[in-house]
């Protein structure tokens, strides 16, 4: 059994609800669909249990009704886990994950700013990377984002 099918086992041993959730995409890479329910806790899992001690980045997604969080995980052997995460663009947010990963402050700083996820338990800070006086509700990462706010914005300041 190779390491990347011990750490899908550890994975569904410890939770039954990622069955048929996880793929081994090739050599060294794996996903994993996880439940909004259980995302903190496999992320806990995967950090302290299975060694998965390096974010690399988190991705965002919109997937139309929903937003997806894409939690890129890394281990020093260089097997890569990315647990992925949806939940409703109008429904509750997600959970920081700066208590395991310190540096996610920076990338859900940019999910906030670019898609309008709402991340409980980020500290209060400056925006990122949108400037301050960018327009609130305006997420231009969004599918449905148009930029028309933004023009009136301009022309407004060149009037």
């Amino acid at each position: 059994m190779s390491e990347e099918e011990r750490i899908r086992e550890g994975l569904l041993k410890r939770f039954s609800s990622l069955e048929g959730k996880i793929r081994l995409q090739r050599a060294k890479r794996l996903f994993a669909d996880v439940p909004c329910d259980d995302f903190t806790a496999a992320l806990e899992y995967a950090s302290r249990e299975l060694r998965f001690q390096m974010l690399l980045t988190i991705t965002g997604l919109d997937e139309g009704e929903n937003l997806g969080f894409i939690y890129h995980l890394a281990r020093e052997d260089g097997i890569t886990l990315n647990l992925k995460i949806s939940v409703k663009k109008d429904g509750p947010g997600i959970r920081t994950v700066t208590p395991y990963f310190p540096g996610a402050e920076i990338y859900e700083r940019e999910l906030v700013d670019l898609l309008g996820a709402r991340i409980e338990g980020l500290k209060e800070g400056r925006r990122y990377p949108l400037p301050d006086d960018w327009p609130e509700g305006q997420y231009p990462l969004r599918k449905d984002w148009n930029t028309k706010a933004l023009k009136d914005k301009e022309a407004n300041k060149n009037a």
